[in-house]
């Protein structure tokens, strides 16, 4: 009886009485995520008045009904709507957003759990399929939607990295935070030239400037492990993560302009193996994590865009990533029957061709190669003294599909010999306050950074870095 009351009043003149209540019948339809009105078939959500905002994946009309399909970004699966053919006006189109209330129940199908019965529908955001890039019921290849930046989260397989990416990025963040890491927020802005390679970003003010801004030539960072190096001599664990800017003039299919790194350093270790310890156990727990958190979105992935890539992943964690040195990779590479393009003699840097022939040599699992020619690795890592054959206590990690994922060191804390390599490299005025560290306090550390969107690629075997970042950039290319 109380709603049969509720419902003439919602609809009587205007009176504060009446207004009181149209303001308690719209607080009575419950606004939900779509992953909450689809997770709610068992739970007392059924049969309620809800409301859900999001964009249209499909439109179906039929004489007496239109089948609708919202989809708001919180779940790859979309909420199914459907309305008396009276709600299509204005008429709905693939892409519009909008707003629907009415009443969540249990659906008649077996391939979705509930669908909502629809007494209103708004349009939000109007869209017209003819001009919009992609089409219904369409699917869509990552190199087509990449044109579309701006516009490539409304697809099912972006929006389905995006909640990967975001997933991966918290499993990271736990990791450290569960293993006593302190975060740091490393500058984006620096003087220094982290790797020495030179393919930096210059910075300087858009408007007339006398002078640099900084009194100092500055540049985007390359890098954060100097600054993480600094905090090391408080801390003995930290961590940061964050975008890095690479000038390189490359095309290629691995590397980007801006990309996102997670760099950690830790005090107090003579071991590699303490620093591949971390690397192994950071991969393990996020990639687990994000396979049991985004299962759907994963196997999307696994299923239409790289299909067979699961049983690579699942190789991956069921065994311990091998370890071999430098000169043993020299080895394999020379004993092997494959052609390559680049030389693999001993004091060569390993190319892409090596990195992944190694990985599949070593059973298709990641796999780490310690003790690099010294002259290979910049000015900080630590020098191991093992004439003739001159080595840096260096490893990388090389991952299917990818190459390297992974780069680090123990970092070379002995003042003298820090001093000699600075000053052969022409780089101790640059970098007197990195000597100063060693002259107060020092002690034995290492770090290691790992590159994130080469992590998604590992994981998922997408083939290019461009489809695993929103806005990718790279040379020549650098949209909105």
């Amino acid at each position: 009886m109380f709603q049969g009351v509720v419902k003439r009043l919602c609809f009587a003149p205007n009176s504060s009485v009446s207004l009181y209540v149209r303001h308690f019948c719209k607080k009575s339809h419950r606004k939900l995520r779509i992953s909450e009105a689809i997770s709610s078939s068992s739970s007392s959500q059924l049969g309620v008045n809800i409301t859900v905002q999001g964009w249209l994946r499909s439109v179906r009309p039929q004489k007496a009904n239109i089948f609708l399909h919202v989809n708001d970004g919180s779940s790859l699966q979309s909420l199914q709507v459907v309305a008396g053919a009276e709600l299509n006006n204005p008429l709905l189109t693939f892409g519009s957003a909008v707003e629907v209330s009415g009443v969540l129940k249990k659906s008649p199908h077996k391939t979705q759990p509930v669908e909502l019965e629809a007494d209103v529908i708004r349009v939000l955001g109007e869209c017209n399929p003819v001009d919009f890039p992609f089409k219904i019921k369409k699917r869509h290849g990552l190199e087509y939607i990449r044109q579309f930046p701006h516009l490539r989260c409304r697809t099912n397989v972006f929006s389905s990295l995006l909640r990967i990416r975001s997933e991966a990025t918290s499993a990271i963040h736990s990791y450290f935070k569960d293993n006593d890491f302190v975060q740091i927020h490393t500058p984006i802005i620096t003087s220094n030239d982290c790797e020495g390679a030179g393919e930096l970003f210059q910075v300087e003010p858009s408007s007339a400037h006398d002078g640099h801004f900084f009194s100092v030539p500055t540049f985007l960072t390359v890098s954060g492990q100097l600054h993480l190096e600094a905090m090391a001599g408080a801390f003995s664990k930290v961590y940061t993560f964050g975008p890095t800017f690479r000038a390189e003039n490359s095309q290629s299919r691995r590397h980007l302009a801006e990309f996102y790194m997670v760099e950690a350093e830790i005090s107090f270790t003579q071991s590699i193996e303490d620093l591949t310890k971390v690397m192994e156990d950071m991969f393990r727990s996020a990639t687990e994590h994000v396979l049991a958190h985004c299962v759907e979105d994963v196997d999307l992935f696994h299923r239409h865009v790289t299909p067979g890539h699961r049983e690579t992943v699942d190789g991956m964690l069921k065994k311990c990533f091998p370890v071999i040195t430098y000169s043993e990779a020299v080895d394999i590479l020379n004993r092997s029957s494959e052609q390559f393009a680049f030389p693999s003699d001993w004091g060569c840097d390993l190319k892409t061709e090596h990195e992944k022939y190694l990985v599949k040599h070593c059973g298709n699992v990641p796999v780490f190669v310690t003790d690099y020619p010294y002259d290979l690795k910049p000015f900080y890592a630590r020098d191991n003294q093992d004439h003739p054959q001159h080595t840096a206590a260096a490893v990388d990690l090389l991952v299917p599909g990818v190459g390297e994922l992974c780069g680090g060191s123990l970092r070379e804390e002995r003042l003298s010999v820090l001093r000699a390599r600075l000053e052969e490299l022409g780089l101790e005025d640059v970098n007197s306050w990195y000597l100063d560290l060693r002259r107060f306090g020092s002690v034995p550390h290492g770090g290691f950074g790992l590159g994130f969107e080469r992590y998604l690629q590992c994981i998922l075997g997408v083939d290019n870095i461009k489809d695993v970042i929103p806005f990718p950039r790279f040379s020549h290319s650098c949209v909105l």
